[in-house]
C-alpha cells in the first residue's frame, strides 16, 4: 500500500514529493496500475525515498512496474547522478552486476522441436552447469580471467565462441571499456574465475519459448528482430556474474561505508545505500572494478550460447546457423552507466543507476545495432516459468525515465515464503501437464520460483507499455525450462 501523501499523476504513474521525508532531492515516481502499486510491500517506498535523498541525484527516483524490496535501491529501481556532482553506490547496481538476459532465435518450428524437446532440455542442462557453486568447462587461469574482465566478448571472438553478430547485438558490444582488473580483489577472482558458462541459482533461468501466431502484437517489429515465422522457437536466458561479481559489490560497500562521513561529510542514512562521489578514487575505483563484472557476465553469456549451439547441432545434425541459432540481442541490468541524456534543455552526462531495471532506447538512438536502429532498442522481460517472458521495444516516450523499463515481472512474496507455500515436486507435474519439460538443480529451489510468487507479467507488461516506457512486440510462451 502506497504511504500517505502519494499522489496519483495519471492511471499508470504515482508521485511521492519531496516533502515526504527530510532530505530528499527530489521526489519519487512509481509507474505502476492501481493493482500493482498496492502490491508493493512498504519498503519499496522506504527504499525509493532513501534513494530520493542521494547527493547529486536529478530528474527523479524512479520504481519500474515490477518494482519489490531490494538492497539499497528497490529492484526495479532507478536513478541518474550527475556525473560531477553525484555519487555511485552498489546498492544502486546490486550484488549479481549485468545480471542481464539474452534472446536468440532459431528457424525452427515448434513441430519441429517438440519430438527433441526432451532430449534437448537433458542436453542442455549436462552442459551448461546451473546452481549454487556450479563451475564451467574453460579451464582459465585467474591471469586469463582478469584479462577477459577487461575484454569482454571480444575475448570470446579471439577464442571461437562467438561471431561478430553476437557482439553487434549485445549491449555496448560486449565490452565496457572502463574496466580494470587492478581494481578487482584476489577474492573476487578466485571466486568468479572456474564460473565462465554457468547458470548459477536463484531467478537464473534458461528456457526454450516459442512465439505463437496469436501473441505477436507487431509483426513487422517482430520480424525486424528475427521472429518472422508461425510457432517459431526461441531461446531465452537469464544469469549474470556470479560471484565474482558479488564480491566486488561486498568489498567496495565495505570500503564506502569506511569513508562516507570521515571523508567526504556524508551522512549513513541507510548502510544498504553506501555510496563514494563518483568522481573520487574510491568511487572511479569501484566503477572500474564494476565494470569487469559487467564484461565478466557478457562472457558468461556468450559462453552459454555457444554451448546451445553445439547442443541444437549435434541433436539436428546441421550447422548452427543453417539453423537460425542467430542472437537477437543481449540486455543488461543491474548496471551503472555513463551515458548522454536532455535534461532541463541541455545534453547532459549522467549516471544511471538500473537496478532490476532494463536500458531501453528508442528508434534512432545511438548505442542500437544499425539493423534496429529504425525499430529501437529490443528489450527483453522474463517472466515466471509458467507464465511466459516478453520481447518488447524502446520508444522515445521513454525519454521520461532516462530510457529506462522493467526488466521481469517482479516477486510478490520471498524465497522462503515461496518454499513454505509451495512444493517443487507438485510444480514440476503441473508443468508437465501444462507441456512445459523442466530440470531443476534441486526441488526447493524450483519451489522458490513458483509463478504465484510472482506479479502477473502481462500487466506488468500491460502498464509499461501504457506508461510509454517500451513498446510490446511478441509473447514467449515456455515449452522446456532449465533451473538454477
Amino acid at each position: 500500500m502506497a504511504p500517505a501523501g502519494c499522489i496519483q499523476i495519471n492511471e499508470n504513474l504515482w508521485e511521492i514529493p519531496r516533502s515526504y521525508k527530510q532530505g530528499m532531492q527530489v521526489p519519487v515516481r512509481i509507474y505502476a496500475s492501481k493493482r500493482l502499486l498496492d502490491s508493493m510491500d512498504a519498503s519499496v517506498f522506504e527504499q525509493a525515498t532513501n534513494v530520493a535523498t542521494l547527493p547529486g541525484i536529478v530528474g527523479y527516483s524512479y520504481c519500474m512496474p515490477d518494482g519489490h524490496s531490494g538492497y539499497g535501491f528497490p529492484i526495479g529501481g532507478t536513478a541518474a547522478f550527475d556525473t560531477e556532482t553525484g555519487v555511485i553506490s552498489p546498492g544502486g547496481i546490486g550484488f549479481d552486476i549485468n545480471c542481464g538476459m539474452r534472446l536468440v532465435a532459431t528457424s525452427l518450428s515448434w513441430e519441429e522441436v517438440q519430438p527433441q524437446l526432451r532430449q534437448l532440455v537433458d542436453r542442455l542442462f549436462l552442459r551448461i552447469p546451473a546452481g549454487v557453486g556450479g563451475k564451467g568447462f574453460l579451464k582459465l587461469s585467474q591471469n586469463e580471467f582478469r584479462t577477459l574482465s577487461e575484454t569482454g566478448m571480444k575475448w570470446c571472438l579471439k577464442k571461437g565462441y562467438a561471431v561478430q553478430e553476437d557482439l553487434n547485438r549485445t549491449e555496448e558490444n560486449g565490452c565496457i571499456k572502463e574496466a580494470d582488473a587492478s581494481k578487482v580483489s584476489e577474492k573476487a577472482v578466485e571466486r568468479g574465475y572456474k564460473q565462465i558458462g554457468t547458470l548459477g541459482s536463484g531467478n537464473h533461468y534458461l528456457e526454450i519459448q516459442v512465439a505463437r501466431p496469436e501473441n505477436v502484437f507487431d509483426r513487422k517489429l517482430a520480424a525486424a528482430y528475427g521472429i518472422d515465422r508461425p510457432n517459431q522457437v526461441v531461446l531465452m536466458f537469464h544469469c549474470g556474474s556470479r560471484g565474482f561479481g558479488h564480491q566486488i559489490a561486498t568489498d567496495y560497500l565495505q570500503g564506502f561505508l569506511r569513508v562516507m562521513q570521515p571523508k567526504y561529510g556524508m551522512p549513513v542514512r541507510d548502510r544498504e545505500l553506501a555510496c563514494a562521489p563518483f568522481q573520487s578514487e574510491e568511487g572511479q575505483d569501484y566503477f572500474k572494478a564494476m565494470n569487469c563484472a559487467i564484461n565478466m557476465s557478457f562472457v558468461n553469456r556468450q559462453v552459454i550460447l555457444h554451448r546451445i549451439r553445439e547442443v541444437f547441432s549435434e541433436v539436428f545434425g546441421k550447422d548452427p546457423m543453417e539453423l537460425g541459432l542467430h542472437q537477437i540481442y543481449d540486455v543488461t541490468h543491474n548496471t551503472a552507466k555513463v551515458e548522454r541524456h536532455p535534461y532541463e534543455g541541455k545534453q547532459r552526462h549522467l549516471l544511471v543507476h538500473r537496478k532490476g531495471a532494463t536500458r531501453a532506447f528508442a528508434p534512432g538512438m545511438r548505442g542500437i545495432p544499425k539493423e534496429y536502429r529504425e525499430a529501437g532498442q529490443p528489450v527483453i522481460i522474463g517472466g515466471s516459468m509458467e507464465t511466459g517472458s516478453y520481447l518488447l521495444a524502446g520508444v522515445q516516450s521513454g525519454q521520461q525515465s532516462f530510457f529506462t523499463t522493467a526488466h521481469g515481472s517482479g516477486r510478490t512474496m520471498g524465497r522462503r515464503q515461496a518454499k513454505k507455500q509451495f512444493r517443487g515436486q507438485d510444480l514440476e507435474k503441473r508443468l508437465q501437464d501444462r507441456g512445459i519439460y523442466i530440470r531443476s538443480v534441486s526441488y526447493a529451489g524450483l519451489a522458490e520460483e513458483a509463478g504465484a510468487a510472482y506479479k502477473d507479467i502481462d500487466e506488468v507488461v500491460r502498464t509499461t507499455a501504457a506508461a510509454g516506457l517500451s513498446r510490446p512486440v511478441v509473447k514467449l510462451v515456455p515449452v522446456g525450462n532449465i533451473k538454477g
